[in-house]
């Protein structure tokens, strides 16, 4: 089972304020320990396709691959021409992975804006999923739909957030071999739901997971639900996302069960927000997790 960093506390430093390169990050998550490395297509803004076969090559000089891509569709807009045009990116995000060297990129539901119905947004999340399957097939890339809580550069929370709707918009799309989800622990706890019947219900359609751990520092879940009615861009302040196994997520359990489905695919770490403890918290987290990977014999 390899394991696979991703940047969340560097993100703004890769995205926004451009303090930090996406080749200087590559080679700092070389000193890791892990195998490969999650992008965003955030930080890829304006890359041509010599650009992104450089970084693959520049990774695999590094011993690393690029096996995953997070991308944030926003699927739920109530027009059907941005809709169109969000499925035109997400093929484009599909490509960027596969010139990377990826197998696996990230699809959304969308924003949970006021005034859209939830049979409207759960039926316009799958239709575009599907529209995208075609060019995954043809890149050889797995669609990931991931159990999300927001984006951090989005205003609404996740639409299919909740364990109920998101069951529900895996099964509208139903079964196909480019098509599968991406497990988060702690997404599923701060949308109210139990993490571990989630991972049960879903286990045979897993095929990658975000290593994620959080707590509540000054605020609790009912806190959240309240901002989530009155949204701002960006995480609740008061909702710590860090070091993994330091967390409310019981690693035990998601590995017993990862074990028990014969689970072999990536695992990615999400971890952190403070940029300054970043690289420190980044290898605490994989000696936890390959302490895990090891004691579950999967390796």
């Amino acid at each position: 089972m390899p394991l696979a960093a991703f940047p969340k506390c560097f993100l703004d430093a890769l995205c926004t304020t451009g303090a930090l390169t996406v080749e200087e990050w590559v080679r700092m998550a070389a000193t890791l320990g892990v195998d490969g490395l999650e992008f965003y297509m955030g930080f890829l803004q304006g890359r041509s396709e010599a650009d992104l076969e450089r970084l693959r090559a520049l990774a695999g000089e590094h011993g690393l691959s690029i096996p995953m891509m997070c991308y944030s569709p926003d699927f739920t807009q109530p027009s059907a021409e941005a809709r169109r045009e969000e499925v035109a990116r997400q093929r484009h995000a599909i490509r960027t992975t596969a010139l990377l060297g990826g197998r696996y990129c990230r699809v959304l539901s969308g924003q949970r804006r006021p005034g859209v119905r939830r049979a409207d947004g759960l039926r316009w999340a799958a239709a575009c999923i599907c529209e995208a399957l075609p060019e995954a097939e043809a890149q050889g890339v797995v669609l990931i739909l991931e159990n999300h809580y927001k984006d951090g550069y989005w205003q609404y929370p996740e639409f299919a957030q909740r364990a109920d709707a998101f069951l529900e918009l895996v099964a509208l799309v139903g079964e196909h071999p480019n098509f599968g989800v991406n497990y988060d622990p702690s997404n599923a706890l701060v949308a109210g739901d139990d993490p571990y019947a989630l991972l049960e219900a879903l286990l045979g359609r897993v095929v990658t997971m975000h290593a994620s751990d959080r707590w509540f520092e000054g605020g609790d879940l009912e806190a959240l639900r309240a901002l989530d009615a009155h949204p701002s861009a960006g995480y609740a302040p008061f909702l710590t996302h860090g070091v993994i196994g330091e967390g409310c997520i019981d690693y035990d359990r998601i590995f017993g069960l990862l074990r028990q489905a014969d689970f072999t695919g990536w695992i990615s770490i999400e971890d952190g927000q403070d940029p300054v403890v970043g690289m420190a918290h980044l290898e605490a987290s994989v000696r936890f997790l390959r302490g895990k990977m090891a004691r579950y014999g999967l390796p």
